[in-house]
């Protein structure tokens, strides 16, 4: 099957990626065209994925920094003609090949609505939270015959989405198990990892860790400048608090490997998870705040504790309770469960329905 993945062209698709959307595409593109797939990988200048075909679009994503997504709101309405200038430029060069599926992962709604001229049947992955501007865009190609197929990446995501728009599908971005090392020695310290921003609750993790007298090695780049210079720079000279730029992710699994917990505390409903899932391959328990799909990545008092949103105190106590877990437990869950092989089973199975070229049933909601 020929395959064209649009990425989001926010960031250029290598390592250290942007986020778990970026990390997962990687891995999607890989595994497909490793399963025979010819695939396409439309993504930012300066994008590499070993193995994998990947377009240069010929868009530098500085230029559309404004278009961001922030937990807070949509991306800023004045980068919306620099986000349909440059996926009008990567449409131009999907309708010059003939694929049989074209596939985008980009959060933006010119990403969307241009996708109605791909000539292909288009499947829509939202990696994010409902956005108004992307649910309008989904109800419009709604509208045109065939209709785009909508995936949603977990049950809640799709939930959530449902109240917008109609989700068809669940295609979860699950992990490379097989790549990441483990420990089943009980390891020292806390990790996190993920972009600096108020949503994945860097700040949070350092005072969990401090309250827990642990001490915490954070990893990520600067997503909101603002909460980066008020809420982690101040933080950088205490004592157990190391704070890391964005590594590469065999790096990071590294240093999940080597902890004793791995820190989630989301302060918005996760729609998927990825760090979660990472730590427990790594062998290493998540404590977390019971937020979006994160109660449904972690096997509550199994491979980690989930405490109630914001309750610091009780993340902390369960810092302390969490080396009482097994590791051997959390390594055996991410590997049946939170496998990437089973994210590309779902993947092949719904192309093969929109396609109609019979490889399966695509996985529901």
């Amino acid at each position: 099957m020929k395959v064209a993945i649009i990425a989001p062209l926010v960031s250029a698709i290598r390592e250290p990626q942007l986020g778990g959307s970026q990390a997962f595409l990687s891995d999607l593109a890989r595994g497909l065209a490793g399963r025979g797939h010819h695939v396409h990988l439309y993504a930012a200048s300066g994008s590499q994925v070993a193995g994998v075909e990947v377009i240069d679009t010929g868009v530098d994503h500085e230029a559309l920094q404004a278009t961001i997504y922030r937990a807070s709101g949509s991306a800023a309405a004045t980068g919306s003609g620099a986000a349909e200038s440059a996926f009008a430029g990567v449409y131009d060069a999907v309708r010059r090949e003939a694929y049989d599926v074209v596939h985008n992962h980009a959060f933006d709604a010119p990403a969307v609505t241009l996708a109605t001229t791909a000539g292909a049947p288009v499947v829509h992955t939202l990696h994010l939270p409902p956005a108004a501007a992307v649910a309008d865009a989904l109800r419009q190609a709604a509208r045109r015959d065939p209709p785009p197929t909508v995936a949603a990446v977990s049950a809640f995501h799709a939930s959530a989405w449902r109240r917008a728009v109609p989700v068809d599908a669940i295609l979860p971005p699950h992990i490379p198990t097989g790549l990441i090392g483990w420990s089943s020695t009980v390891g020292d310290g806390a990790v996190f990892a993920g972009r600096l921003a108020p949503e994945k609750g860097a700040a949070e993790a350092i005072e969990i860790a401090l309250a827990a007298g642990v001490r915490i090695d954070v990893y990520g780049d600067s997503y909101d400048g603002e909460y980066t210079r008020e809420q982690i720079d101040p933080r950088r000279a205490d004592p157990g608090v190391s704070v890391h730029p964005g590594v590469a992710r065999t790096a990071i699994w590294e240093a999940m490997a080597r902890a004793a917990v791995v820190l989630c505390p989301a302060r918005w409903d996760e729609p998927f998870g990825m760090a979660a899932a990472e730590a427990q391959a790594c062998g290493t328990p998540v404590v977390a705040f019971r937020r979006g799909a994160l109660d449904r990545i972690v096997v509550d008092g199994v491979t980690g504790l989930m405490v109630a949103p914001d309750d610091i105190n009780a993340a902390a106590d369960a810092v302390t309770r969490a080396t009482d877990l097994s590791r051997v437990e959390c390594r055996e869950h991410a590997e049946r469960h939170l496998d990437l092989e089973l994210s590309l089973d779902a993947h092949e199975q719904l192309y093969g329905r929109v396609t109609g070229a019979g490889i399966g049933v695509a996985i529901g909601g």
